[in-house]
């Protein structure tokens, strides 16, 4: 895959926080039982910052004319593909 839309130095710093803070997110959870590392205004704080990640990405990314729904493809895709629509009264049980 390659990118064909150049991004800013902005972006790059964006896109390299928001993935160090979303690992981590990941490598302090812990399962429901247990108490969390982070206090509660931590865990609030990196909610924040990921919020304002988002909208400055929006933001850059609607100054420079891209949408941002986006998903990677792969050099082979020629376009994504139209979804496919099955109505209920076609789907039944094999014993039907």
């Amino acid at each position: 895959m390659t990118e064909s839309v150049s991004v800013s130095k902005e972006e790059r710093i964006l896109r390299m926080m928001k993935a160090v803070l979303t690992r981590i997110i990941k490598e302090t959870a812990t399962p429901p039982s247990l108490k969390h590392p982070l206090s509660k205004g931590c865990i609030e704080d990196l909610r924040d910052c990921l919020v304002l990640i988002s909208r400055r990405e929006q933001e850059l990314a609607e100054a420079a004319g891209r949408s941002m729904d986006q998903r990677p493809r792969y050099i082979d895709e020629a376009k994504p593909q139209e979804p496919v629509v099955v109505p209920l009264s076609q789907i039944g049980r094999k014993d039907d």
